[in-house]
């Protein structure tokens, strides 16, 4: 019985301690830059920045409602927070290395930038979509969409059949954080 006792402690205590990771997610990295000095964050609600007006299949507009909203951290690089710049840039990237959750999507460089996109979920039902770039002119931030069973292919047409709405001032907002006019 004690022998039983034994293994049965052993156990919940392994089980215990590996459910007990100290594991950086991108949400509590959002949450932590959220309001700090020198960032541009935010969430975007969808509906603030694409307008359904337009004339659009339903498909797309069922694509429109499976995305919830975008999250969305940027820092600036300047003169004085080349140090800053560094570390959260190394921040941002351990999230993506140690993280079994977000899956390769792709690479490129865009304005000066680095940047690569992420995903979670299942290839025809994503949950997120991450954007992470940083460029030594540019600064270094990462974008979220998230949404239910998004689907890429049905993503990439309602871009580009949905018009972006240029007088939102969210849209101008996130678009000033990335160098964007």
């Amino acid at each position: 019985m004690k022998k039983l006792t034994t293994i049965c402690t052993l156990v919940f205590l392994v089980v215990l301690a590996s459910s007990c990771k100290n594991e950086k997610s991108l949400q509590s990295y959002l949450v932590e830059t959220s309001g700090k000095e020198g960032f541009f964050t935010g969430d975007l609600p969808v509906s603030s920045i694409l307008s359904a007006k337009a004339d659009v299949s339903d498909q797309v507009k069922e694509t429109i409602k499976s995305i919830k909203k975008i999250n969305y951290a940027f820092l600036p690089k300047t003169a004085d927070n080349t140090t800053n710049y560094e570390t959260e840039k190394a921040k941002l990237k351990n999230i993506f290395t140690d993280n079994s959750n977000y899956k390769d999507l792709m690479a490129m460089k865009f304005k000066g930038m680095n940047v690569k996109v992420f995903y979670s979920g299942d290839t025809d039902a994503i949950d997120e979509v991450i954007a992470f770039g940083y460029g030594d002119k540019q600064g270094v931030g990462v974008a979220r969409l998230l949404g239910d069973n998004m689907n890429p292919a049905k993503i990439i047409e309602m871009m580009n059949s949905v018009k972006m709405d240029g007088n939102s001032d969210a849209l101008a907002n996130f678009m000033k954080g990335f160098g964007g006019n």
